[in-house]
C-alpha cells in the first residue's frame, strides 16, 4: 500500500452534541486528510455544533439506525477515495490518539480489519468503568464468537475500528442490519471472505455522556450476536445460505 494512502475518519452521530468537540480535537491532525461526521436524526445540537467543525457533515431526515449511518459512512468515504477508513464514535468513550497505531497496522499489512480493544490487557475495560454486566456479556459473547470463527480476539465488540478499501469493496455490508448487530455482521463476513484481523490496545472512558445502550437492549444485542454466529455456521456447513454471506455480483 502507498504511503500516501488516503485516511478518512467516519463517525456516526446521534446526539453527540456534549462530546463532539473534545473527540474531534484529539483526532491527530497530520494523520487524517478527512473526517467524515454521518449524523443520524439526532433531536440535541449535533449538527450545529459538527458545523462549526471542518469536517464534512451528512446528514439522514431521519433515525435510520447505528447500521445505516455506518453504510452512509463507508459508501462515501469509499467515494471520496479513501484506502483506510477508521470507524471513531463521536461520544468521546475511546481515545483518538491511537489512530496512527491502527493506520500502522494495515499499512504493514497485518491486518486489514483493525479493531482498538479494550481488553488488552484483559482486565482494562473494567479500569476504564465498563459496567460489570457489560463485561462478563461481552467475554461470554466474544468466546462463543472466537470458537465459531476459530479466532483469538481478545474482543469483538468494540465499536472502534479501522477497515482497508479492499475488505470494504468486498464484504457487502448493504446487506447488513440497520441496527447494532451490524457490527458483528462486519466481523463474520470478513472471516468468511479471508480477511485477516488486527488488535491495537485502547484505553476507555465511562460517563454519562457517553453513549450506551440500555440493559435490555443489551440483551436483545447480545442473543441478536448468537444469530448471526448461527447463520455463520449454517452458511459454512452449507445447510443454509445467507445473502450477507454471499459473494456480491
Amino acid at each position: 500500500m502507498s504511503e500516501q494512502a488516503k485516511v478518512i475518519v467516519v463517525m456516526p452521530a446521534y446526539n453527540a452534541a456534549e462530546t463532539l468537540v473534545d473527540t474531534y480535537k484529539r483526532i491527530p491532525p497530520n494523520e487524517v486528510d478527512r473526517v467524515i461526521l454521518v449524523d443520524d436524526g439526532s433531536i440535541d445540537e449535533t449538527v450545529a455544533v459538527a458545523e462549526d467543525l471542518d469536517l464534512e457533515l451528512i446528514v439522514h431526515p431521519h433515525n435510520a439506525g447505528y447500521g445505516a449511518n455506518q453504510k452512509t459512512c463507508y459508501i462515501e468515504a469509499l467515494r471520496q477515495g479513501a484506502e483506510i477508513v477508521i470507524m471513531l464514535h463521536p461520544d468521546g468513550q475511546y481515545d483518538p490518539n491511537i489512530i496512527p497505531q491502527m493506520i500502522t497496522a494495515i499499512y504493514e499489512g497485518r491486518g486489514d480489519f483493525v479493531l482498538g480493544s479494550r481488553f488488552l490487557p484483559p482486565a482494562s475495560a473494567l479500569s476504564g468503568g465498563m459496567p460489570r454486566y457489560k463485561f462478563w456479556a461481552n467475554r461470554f459473547l466474544t468466546t462463543i464468537e472466537n470458537l465459531v470463527m476459530r479466532t483469538h480476539l481478545s474482543e469483538c465488540h468494540t465499536g472502534y475500528r479501522a477497515y482497508s478499501r479492499r475488505l470494504l469493496e468486498t464484504v457487502p455490508f448493504l446487506r447488513n442490519s440497520n441496527n447494532f448487530v451490524f457490527d458483528t455482521e462486519m466481523i463474520f463476513q470478513s472471516h468468511h471472505f479471508g480477511f485477516h484481523f488486527a488488535e491495537v490496545p485502547v484505553t476507555t472512558r465511562y460517563f454519562n455522556e457517553a453513549s450506551s445502550i440500555s440493559f435490555w437492549a443489551s440483551m436483545q444485542y447480545g442473543f441478536s450476536t448468537l444469530w448471526v454466529a448461527g447463520r455463520y455456521l449454517l452458511h459454512r456447513l452449507k445447510i443454509w445460505q445467507f445473502d450477507v454471506f454471499r459473494q456480491p455480483k
